[in-house]
């Protein structure tokens, strides 16, 4: 969901863990020449999700592991799902549409909240895209009320029980400088 924690908690997790971070919405905006904001309003969501869906097939494609943090919205196409799921360990960042609301009140540049009722808006998002983040995730963390370091305390745990993370490598990147 948009304000969920994806991009601060994947840097944060990507420096823990000593691989690249990538937004696809930074490469989103590398690729169309200009904010994800104005590509919406020139040619509207379709369009948008057009251009994610390739992005996104792009970087699961490239060598090399990264932590990376995809549009809320990239589930809506099954195709991103199926991609996700297959060539990644998704990690979901569970918030209620209340708590998402109070970090983004303030915030104008996410394209589908400027509406009368962000709140509502929210509240709908979240109705329609759950299920779909559910089932593209191997990993649900709830993310309501922990701050960003416990959120990537929970992700490092998940992936080393999982046996996805060597805990040798992550305690010998802790504390080291970003990259």
């Amino acid at each position: 969901m948009p304000g969920g924690g994806k991009s601060t908690v994947g840097r944060q997790l990507a420096r823990q863990i000593g691989v690249p971070f990538v937004d696809s919405d930074h490469e989103i905006e590398q690729r169309v020449g200009g904010s994800v904001r104005q590509f919406f309003e020139r040619h509207g969501e379709e369009a948008f999700r057009d251009v994610e869906s390739e992005v996104i097939a792009e970087l699961l494609k490239r060598p090399g592991d990264c932590v990376l943090a995809t549009g809320g919205g990239a589930v809506l196409r099954e195709r991103n799902r199926e991609l996700l799921h297959a060539g990644a360990t998704v990690l979901y960042l569970r918030s209620t549409p209340e708590d998402l609301f109070r970090r983004l009140r303030h915030d104008s540049t996410r394209p589908l909240l400027q509406v009368a009722d962000p709140l509502a808006r929210l509240r709908e998002l979240h109705h329609q895209r759950d299920p779909l983040y559910r089932r593209c995730a191997h990993y649900v963390l709830e993310s309501a009320r922990p701050s960003v370091h416990a959120l990537v305390n929970m992700a490092l745990m998940q992936l080393e029980l999982a046996g996805l993370l060597d805990p040798t490598r992550v305690a010998a990147t802790v504390g080291a400088e970003p990259v």
